[in-house]
Formats: structure tokens, C-alpha cells, sequence
């Protein structure tokens, strides 16, 4: 049988190379997610190009008026996008030149997509740095909140999550609370460095008539011009350092989310997740499924994908842009909404979640937690050197767990059979009680310490 000529292609490509070829080449289904970016950045050169005298004040008015027609159509949803016209620029410029004839044309003076598309996306990731840091700002709070509930809830801190030592609920939480502002940091940092704009770089060798880059860059926010143009179409850096650091606070997510998970357990009964974040089984009519930590945990993965992928379209070319760059864009996009939408769970469900104070105090004092006060009384008290100490606890605990006892269950006399110079005294740091309030070294987990870092965190954030 005769094959026709476009069956090696498939039924999606009926009319053959040129529609994969489309499809292949065109952005538009994803690009136009910085519509607003792009005729910011038009308007811009727009009145730039005026100013300079390259184009009339009419043209430029015009431009300008027709832009922002363009932008209520796309806002409104009445825009014809076209994936014949490849992209968010192309599209735009073909609807300009459709409202307002002849001027159109003469917008894209002096200028490059390679520049065009660099500042648009530039544009586009600062504001998704400003978006993190309101959403961070605001799990944050949440954190702060549990924590000013809790100062002085006492649970088992884990190492190996094996009990370590007793700590408290609110010590716990400004842990992440520590987490969370050094995101915060990275991607103010970041948001520093790319604040630098590539328009006028044109297609990569700048261009010959007389622009004014400070001024496009002053309209647009950003601090300067970029001072290589090479360097201003190639570069994606500022992408990598928005997905690097959307990884790591991803990361601090995924550890909450499983701390939320296993704490919500049955088997640890350390928290109760509100209704509005979890959901039943189909089947067991008793289950609490704690989905949206679940789900957090899960859509991490997506930006630490983000990341690898775009590192790995970066690091085989040579300068300057190359058709590959356009990749850039879906997966930060992903990344971002993935980002945004884990941090807005994760608020809802710190904010809602109920501790369980019983089960946490109660949890505390199992697994031998206050042994290294014992071994720090014996230091402070009887002058024994650590090591020395370190043993005798170690003898104490050995005893306390072949009688099924914890140390405080120990009589005097059994733990002078260890050591003789063992006092009642012992007795006042064995409880979890005593022993989160002896912590008191700055950072520790005593109450008063906790109490003092969230007022100093409740000022910064409100400065």
C-alpha cells in the first residue's frame, strides 16, 4: 500500500513538516503570559525613540495609544492570538500595526527580539520575586503566630528522628521561621542583580542610532543598562538565580510539608490539620489525609526540575542567543506557579493547624531526652570531666531502660549505686520542663529565648 506523503508525520501534523515546524518554533501559547511586560517595554522605547528624535512625537503618541488598546484587548480576552506570528512580540506588533497603520513600523527602531524577549522575561521575573517575598512574608507570620501560641509548649526535639532533646513548639517553629527569611534574602539578592536592563542592545551589537538606554531603563525600574551587549541577549542568569533559589525554599517546604505529615499521623498525634487541608478516603471513613502537604511535598519536584532543565539548555551555547533560549520560558513559568501556590498552602495550613500539647509534652519526656542534662549536671554540680559524665549517664540510661523506666523514675539510691555523688538536686533537671527552661544561651529553645526572637522577627517584618 502506498503510504501518502505526510504519514510518517501522524494524523496531528496533516499538512506535513511546515506544521511541525510551527509548532515546533512558535512560543505564543506560553510567551504570552508577559503581554504586559512586553508592551511596558514597547511603550518605553516608544517614548524613548521620540526623545532621541529617531521618531515623531505623533508616531510615538500613537504607539503608545495603541499599545495600551492592545493590552485591554488581551486583558479582556478579545485577542486574536496567532501561533502563525511565532510570539508574544510578533503578535502584539501585527495587532499595533492593525489599530494604527504606517507608525507601527517604525516601533521596532533600533531594538532586537533578542533584546525585546530579554527584557520582557526579565520584567516578568522580577515581579515573581516581588510575588515570593509578599508570600514568604506571609508564611512567615504564620510561623510566628504558632510560635507565640506555643513559646513554652514542650515536644520532643528529633535527631536521626530518633527523641534527642525536649524543645519547644515555638522554638520549632521560628526554625522555619529562620528557614524561610533566608529565602526571602536569596531572592531579594537576585532580584538585585538582575535588576539591569538589556533593551538597546538590539540583536546583539548594539545599534547605530543615537538611543538613550538610561532613559528605558529608568522608565522600566531598573537601575542601569546593561553594560555589554552581548551579554545582554545571552544572558539567563537571572532566571537560573530565581529557579536556584525557588529550589532551595522549596526544599524548606518539602521538609515542613513531611514534618506535617508524619506529625499528623496517627502514630504521632502531634497536630490536627484543618478540614480545609485535608480530605477523607473513599473507602476508610476514618482517615485524615493530609493532601495538600502531600501534594507540597510532590510539586517540588517540579521546580527542582525547572532548575536542571534550564541549566542544562544554558550550558552548551555560545554566545550570543540561540533559537534553544526560547525553553527558558515553560519551565520558569511552571516553577514559579508551583512555588507561589505551595507557599499559599503551606500559610493556610501552619495558620490553621491545632497542636496537640499533651501528645507533644508527653512525647518529650520518652527516649531518655534530658539525659545531657543529666550528663550537664554532673559537669556543673560534681565537677566531672564531660566524658566522665557522658559514662555515667549512659550507665544510668542502660539501667533505667532494662527496668522499663525513664531517668526521673530512677530512685536516689539507684543513681548513687552509679555514682555517689549524685544529689536530689538531679531531680530539678530532669523533667522536660526544666530542662527547655535551662537552655537559655541566645537561640537556645528556652521560653523567655524563643519570646525574645519573635519579637525581634515580628520587627523586622513589620519595619
Amino acid at each position: 500500500m502506498t503510504k501518502t506523503a505526510n504519514s510518517m508525520w501522524g494524523g496531528r501534523f496533516a499538512a506535513g513538516p511546515d506544521a511541525i515546524m510551527e509548532a515546533i518554533n512558535a512560543s505564543i501559547g506560553f510567551d504570552r503570559r508577559m503581554a504586559s511586560q512586553d508592551i511596558a517595554g514597547s511603550r518605553a522605547h516608544a517614548a524613548m525613540l521620540a526623545a532621541c528624535g529617531i521618531i515623531t512625537d505623533k508616531d510615538a503618541d500613537a504607539i503608545g495609544e495603541g499599545l495600551l488598546t492592545v493590552l485591554s484587548e488581551i486583558e479582556a480576552g478579545d485577542f486574536p492570538f496567532s501561533a502563525a506570528l511565532e510570539d508574544i512580540h510578533m503578535n502584539v506588533e501585527a495587532r499595533l500595526k492593525d489599530l494604527i497603520g504606517e507608525p507601527a513600523g517604525r516601533l521596532h527602531t533600533g531594538r532586537s527580539r533578542n533584546d525585546q524577549v530579554a527584557v520582557d522575561f526579565r520584567l516578568w521575573v522580577r515581579e515573581q520575586c516581588d510575588a515570593v517575598d509578599s508570600a514568604l512574608e506571609a508564611l512567615m507570620r504564620a510561623l510566628i503566630g504558632q510560635a507565640e501560641a506555643g513559646a513554652d509548649w514542650v515536644m520532643p526535639g528529633f535527631t536521626h528522628l530518633q527523641v534527642a532533646q525536649p524543645v519547644t513548639w515555638g522554638h520549632h517553629m521560628m526554625a522555619y521561621v529562620e528557614m524561610f527569611a533566608r529565602d526571602r534574602s536569596r531572592f531579594a539578592d537576585a532580584r538585585v542583580r538582575m535588576n539591569t536592563s538589556p533593551l538597546g542592545a538590539a540583536a546583539l551589537a548594539g545599534t547605530s542610532f543615537p538611543i538613550d538606554r538610561e532613559m528605558t531603563a529608568a522608565a522600566l525600574g531598573f537601575d542601569r543598562p546593561m553594560s555589554n551587549s552581548l551579554d545582554a541577549v545571552a544572558d539567563r542568569d537571572f532566571a537560573l538565580e530565581f529557579l536556584a533559589s525557588a529550589s532551595i525554599c522549596a526544599m524548606h517546604l518539602s521538609r515542613l510539608a513531611e514534618e506535617l505529615v508524619i506529625w499528623s499521623s496517627a502514630q504521632f498525634r502531634f497536630v490536627k490539620m484543618s478540614d480545609k487541608w485535608s480530605t477523607g478516603s473513599s473507602i476508610m471513613p476514618q482517615k485524615r489525609n493530609p493532601d495538600a502537604a502531600e501534594l507540597i511535598r510532590a510539586k517540588i519536584g517540579r521546580i527542582f526540575g525547572a532548575n536542571v532543565a534550564l541549566m542544562t539548555v544554558m550550558k552548551g551555547l555560545p554566545l550570543t542567543y540561540s533559537k534553544d533560549m526560547q525553553e527558558d520560558k515553560e519551565q520558569t513559568f511552571d516553577a514559579a506557579d508551583s512555588l507561589m501556590l505551595a507557599l499559599a498552602a503551606m500559610s493556610g495550613m501552619v495558620a490553621d493547624m491545632q497542636a496537640n500539647v499533651p501528645s507533644l509534652e508527653a512525647a518529650a519526656a520518652t527516649g531518655f531526652s534530658t539525659a545531657t542534662d543529666l550528663a550537664d549536671w554532673l559537669v556543673r554540680e560534681l565537677g566531672l570531666p564531660f566524658r566522665d559524665a557522658h559514662h555515667v549517664t549512659g550507665t544510668l540510661v542502660a539501667m533505667a531502660e532494662a527496668k522499663g523506666e525513664d531517668l526521673p523514675d530512677l530512685t536516689l539510691a539507684e543513681m548513687q549505686s552509679v555514682h555517689a555523688g549524685i544529689t536530689n538536686g538531679v531531680f530539678d533537671v530532669l523533667g522536660v520542663r526544666n530542662s527547655v527552661a535551662s537552655r537559655v544561651s541566645y537561640g537556645g529553645t528556652a521560653p523567655d529565648q524563643v519570646r525574645a526572637r519573635i519579637a525581634e522577627w515580628k520587627g523586622v517584618l513589620d519595619a
